[in-house]
């Protein structure tokens, strides 16, 4: 990211004296609960982290499937309305039943391919490296969710004022997903 530092003038012409900003801490909310969606939260996080980045994610209503200890490994793809899905599939086609769950499992098997972690290993892996992990807390009320509810590495349920005391400071970046 680059910013005007200032407007100076010489005698020929004016010129701008251009100072680059770095990123210092990124805060990344995730408000989807489908594994392409919670994938591209956990790796900007991830990569964060390992650029020396400072990182912190903030899921909120379907994205608190991520977190909860009863579904952060069982996420699905989705199948309808996603465009870039199979291209020139008919929409009835993947809307059939027990399509979506085809699709995931084909999805999961490539990442496997890939060793790319799964949900909880990747959240263990950002916490691990110092990220932070917070559900929001109007969506874990909506859902009835408790602290108890959520994997061990969620930090705690926060309101979205709190949320924003997170990203207090220059160089903070919010990332919505």
């Amino acid at each position: 990211m680059i910013d005007v530092l200032e407007n100076t003038t010489t005698a020929s012409k004016p010129a701008l004296v251009m100072k680059e900003k770095k990123v210092k801490k990124v805060l990344i909310i995730c408000s989807k609960g489908k594994l392409e969606d919670v994938y591209a939260a956990l790796v900007m996080a991830n990569g964060a982290l390992m650029e020396g980045i400072e990182a912190k994610m903030f899921f909120t209503f379907f994205g608190l499937e991520a977190i909860t200890k009863k579904n952060a490994d069982h996420l699905h793809t989705a199948t309808v309305g996603n465009p870039a899905f199979m291209p020139g599939m008919p929409t009835v086609v993947a809307g059939l039943p027990g399509f979506e769950a085809f699709a995931s499992y084909m999805m999961k098997k490539e990442m496997d391919k890939l060793d790319i972690p799964h949900v909880t290993e990747f959240i263990e892996m950002i916490d691990a490296a110092g990220g932070e992990i917070y559900a929001c807390k109007l969506a874990a009320d909506m859902f009835h969710l408790k602290k108890e509810d959520f994997l061990p590495e969620v930090k705690d349920i926060i309101t979205v004022g709190d949320m924003y005391a997170l990203a207090d400071g220059e160089g903070t970046q919010i990332v919505f997903v």
